[in-house]
């Protein structure tokens, strides 16, 4: 095919807006990545195009993330670390009781409410004692599932009119410890999965002379929506049916402990994404109740369990990433829904109980990352066209593909370049063909197929062969740390969370490109991003800059994955610093701690690192007997070992 020379020019769908602190750049930039959307007031960019957080939602009293981060560097703090900002955790707690209050008072509910935290979705002392000193007004209490999560409780200085509500099962020191929780002055609910943990519960109490207070899990035929409702339904994991409830209500009575009955407990999902079905969830639940206690059973707290949602997306849809209702909604379809049915079977209204905890943490902890180089597929050196020489044809005609491809035949071009690129791997196959000239057919191919994509974003149907080719060739941008230690949900669920760079906001970003950790394992990559119309494949990116670091930001993570983060490749926990700002907008660092050591993870995998240190010691000892190295030598190789034991298991 005849092609005519052109000149080549820098292919480019996103306009140049000039300017460093463009207001137009910064709010295209910020739809981008929909900051606005998902980042419920506590994130915005600021007018120096940096991601700024303002924990208590007012921008006048804002942390700039990247000043954050460089102080962090200037004190040899090395990324991957974890920004806590416990105004945020105060902040979420704050807001959720005041909208249960406002509900209570709007309409006229004679109950009360009262809130637990679930130590399960962040065990982290600091996460635990701010929230514990947060909410001690509103007599904020725990909920536990296990004898540590009990012990943490039972030290933590919750007010008198905490709970502290048992969930899981139970072995007998587990009992003992919540029974005697009594003598602490604390309240602990049992709540009872079967029948026999409940009696065994209550004989022990009535053995050490402590009346025992339980609970009772309740299966509801309801169930949420989202990833997680399969947690909740007739056929969930724990709980119990109706037909277990009334066989556990008539072993109670014939015990004599009717009234230690205290609370019902539901659970439907750990995010609820669509209100329509919690809703009907809390109308059945406040039905169980109502009957229990016309049976003669004075239950006192109705616990609805969990489920507050989080707009990881900030689609504000019933979508498995969004919640389409707010704080305020939630709570006024808990407290009408369960006063109307009280009212209709003239019950008392009970306390009710919430259990959220993803509301309550997500927002507040963020990982911070830096990029430590950029992988373009086919691009790892660069050519120019017109410097190319070559005596082969695949390599000759695509030499004139890259010089004639336009807006008009890119298309055809595109799929020219694909006949020449398998006459090129034929040849190559067969002997003759010089691997060099096929490295230059290669990048020839790939530098086509980057110009295809470009011209194919000005086609108002986008053909999907651009779309996939597109993902294909996407950057891959590695970055230093492990998503197996910082986002397990990813990994395990496709749980999405939103990323983007802390800086450079006022810069329309170019790249397109997916993350990379820098684990030895293809699984450990990012390649779904939130959206507010779909999930992206790939991330809006800025291309590094030489000499110049460049920092990512992973957000609202901070429910489930610190603990639940496995030590791939031995990568540790990261390190962690707490951020507040003072009335004065002065900003405070504190809570500084190093991420583990090669030492600690070698310990905690059960390798003994004084013994991996004397086992390189004996072998460089027979290395010296041998005249194989130097003294000098095995001094060298020592000192680095030592080095690298006690160095952070991260790219330093």
């Amino acid at each position: 095919m005849l092609r005519l020379k052109k000149e080549i020019k820098p292919l480019s769908t996103t306009p140049v807006l000039t300017g460093k602190n463009s207001a137009a750049a910064i709010e295209r930039v910020g739809q981008t990545y929909g900051v606005e959307n998902w980042g419920f007031g506590y994130f915005f960019i600021n007018e120096a195009g940096n991601l700024s957080v303002a924990p208590l939602g007012a921008r006048n009293r804002s942390i700039d993330l990247l000043e954050v981060v460089e102080s962090l560097a200037e004190e040899r703090f090395p990324t991957p670390f974890l920004v806590r900002f416990p105004q945020i955790l105060e902040d979420r707690l704050t807001a959720i009781h005041r909208a249960f209050r406002k509900a209570i008072r709007d309409f006229e509910y004679e109950g009360a409410h009262l809130g637990v935290y679930p130590v399960k979705v962040n065990q982290k002392a600091e996460v635990i004692s701010s929230l514990v000193e947060a909410g001690r007004r509103y007599h904020y209490g725990l909920e536990v599932g296990s004898k540590a999560e009990l012990l943490a409780a039972l030290a933590a200085p919750l007010s008198e009119r905490a709970l502290i509500v048992c969930n899981g099962l139970k072995d007998d020191l587990f009992l003992r410890m919540a029974v005697q929780a009594e003598k602490l002055g604390k309240r602990t609910i049992i709540v009872g999965e079967d029948k026999a943990e409940l009696k065994t519960a209550l004989e022990l109490g009535s053995r050490l002379g402590i009346p025992a207070e339980v609970g009772v899990r309740v299966k509801l035929y309801s169930r949420g929506s989202g990833k997680w409702e399969e947690s909740g339904g007739e056929f969930a994991k724990f709980g119990m049916g109706s037909i277990a409830l009334v066989s556990t209500l008539n072993m109670l009575k014939e015990m004599g402990f009717a009234n230690r009955l205290k609370m019902l407990h539901f659970h439907i999902g750990s995010q609820i994404t669509d209100i329509r079905r919690a809703k009907q969830a809390y109308k059945e639940a406040a039905r169980v109740y109502a009957k229990v206690r016309q049976m003669g059973f004075p239950v006192e707290f109705l616990n609805v369990g969990g489920g507050l949602g989080v707009d990881y997306d900030g689609s504000k849809t019933a979508s498995e990433f969004s919640v389409n209702y707010s704080v305020q909604e939630f709570a006024n379809d808990v407290i009408y829904t369960i006063s109307e049915v009280c009212v209709s079977e003239d019950v008392p209204a009970p306390t009710i109980v919430t259990e959220a905890g993803r509301a309550m943490t997500a927002y507040h902890a963020v990982l911070v990352t830096d990029v430590r180089k950029v992988i373009r597929p086919g691009m790892e050196v660069e050519y120019a066209v017109d410097t190319i020489e070559s005596e082969a044809e695949p390599v000759k005609e695509l030499i004139e593909i890259a010089n004639g491809i336009n807006s008009k035949n890119f298309r055809e071009y595109y799929h020219d370049a694909l006949q020449q690129r398998d006459d090129l791997n034929k040849l190559f196959e067969l002997g003759y063909l010089s691997l060099e000239d096929k490295a230059k057919g290669e990048w020839l191919f790939w530098d086509v197929c980057r110009r295809a994509i470009k011209l194919s974003h000005s086609l108002k149907q986008r053909p999907e062969e651009f779309e996939d080719l597109e993902r294909l060739l996407a950057a891959k941008y590695v970055c230093n740390f492990s998503m197996f230690q910082s986002l397990p949900d990813f990994w395990a669920f496709d749980q999405l969370f939103p990323i983007m760079p802390i800086h450079r906001l006022n810069e329309i970003p170019e790249e397109r490109g997916i993350l990379c950790d820098i684990t030895c394992d293809s699984d450990g990559a990012v390649d779904k991003f939130v959206d507010v119309r779909d999930v992206k494949e790939t991330l809006e990116l800025h291309p590094l800059r030489p000499g110049e670091p460049y920092y990512l930001a992973m957000l609202l993570i901070g429910a489930y994955q610190e603990t639940l983060g496995d030590m791939h490749n031995l990568f540790g926990e990261v390190s962690e610093v707490s951020v507040t700002i003072d009335d004065e907008g002065e900003i405070h660092k504190d809570g500084f701690q190093r991420g583990d050591s090669v030492r600690e993870v070698l310990a905690f995998t059960g390798h003994d690192p004084d013994e991996i240190r004397d086992s390189l010691a004996q072998q460089l000892s027979r290395r010296i007997e041998s005249g194989s190295i130097t003294l000098e030598e095995e001094h060298q190789v020592m000192a680095t070992a030592s080095l690298a034991l006690d160095d952070y298991t991260y790219l330093g």
